[in-house]
């Protein structure tokens, strides 16, 4: 079992909330919000129910509410009024912080609710772009440090995951009007981190253009299928922890399903797509670093 870190110092909670040190101290000694643990050297440390706290109160807070009402506030309370709270102004962060809430508290309304007020200003994927992505890092560095359970990643990831399907859904009813091109999605065998891929999937269907989403873990020889059905076939796929060596991966792929035909290319996102070598790069392979910078090239 891997080690969920447990225990949090004060820059951990500065990091994670938004809340300068120099603040939380303020509020303690003050408003006694948070109780924190010592160590034999007398430094602060805070377990996860604290941090936990700390980010509903901090979400409070951004949202208008002093922190002397607060403080006069139980734990459940807190957690109520959460839940009953909109945002206003620079809402933008405040998604953010409202989303990494809602993960922590496993908190399905406050994520819906979130998404809601997100779509009166904003499209689905300026909402995904804007949002979604820059949270997801945040995941990602939380998971570096320790510090969510597969349990809190699991369950944001799959209700973000409900917003794309719901999305394309939309989409799927209206006829493709590109037909020359005709787009391949996949993810290599053993790939399950599919939200990059399947947001690719909506982007190019609200473009207009015809696309076979076939998902995660797909061989390499199951991919010859596709190559005759349109003047051009682009095979688009997202390495986010595999193959385990990308360069190798293309060079079978060339050699599988390229096979010198000018028609067919490959385009790879994600982040271990970084690792394939230059030189296995030309005008039938590419490499994007998102979804933005791939939509210019249609």
């Amino acid at each position: 079992m891997s080690y969920i870190k447990k225990e949090f110092s004060i820059k951990d909670l500065e990091i994670l909330s938004g809340v300068k040190a120099h603040t939380i101290r303020i509020w303690e000694k003050r408003y006694h919000i948070l109780e924190p643990n010592r160590t034999e050297t007398n430094i602060r440390v805070y377990d996860t129910i604290a941090l936990q706290k700390l980010l509903n109160i901090a979400f409070l807070n951004e949202n208008g509410y002093k922190i002397s009402r607060i403080s006069k506030l139980s734990d459940e309370e807190i957690a109520d009024l959460v839940q009953s709270t909109s945002s206003s102004n620079n809402y933008e962060n405040r998604a953010l912080k409202s989303l990494l809430v809602a993960m922590f508290n496993f908190d399905q309304v406050l994520f819906l609710k979130t998404y809601g007020e997100l779509l009166e200003t904003r499209t689905f994927s300026e909402i995904f772009k804007d949002i979604f992505i820059p949270f997801l890092n945040q995941i990602g560095l939380l998971w570096q440090t320790s510090t969510i359970t597969p349990s809190h990643e699991h369950f944001i990831s799959n209700l973000i995951r409900q917003k794309v399907y719901s999305n394309i859904e939309k989409l799927q009813y209206e006829e493709a009007f590109h037909k020359d091109r005709l787009f391949i999605l996949f993810l290599p065998e053993n790939e399950i981190h599919d939200l990059g891929i399947l947001f690719a999937n909506y982007e190019l269907l609200s473009l207009g253009y015809r696309v076979i989403f076939l998902g995660h873990t797909i061989p390499l020889e199951n991919l010859n299928t596709f190559t005759n059905m349109a003047k051009e076939v682009y095979y688009i796929s997202h390495f986010t922890t595999k193959p385990e060596n990308p360069s190798e991966y293309i060079k079978n792929f060339t050699k599988e399903v390229l096979q010198d035909s000018n028609k067919i290319k490959l385009w790879v996102l994600g982040r271990k797509s970084t690792d394939i070598n230059p030189s296995l790069l030309n005008e039938n392979i590419a490499v994007f670093s998102n979804i933005s910078s791939l939509s210019l090239q249609l």
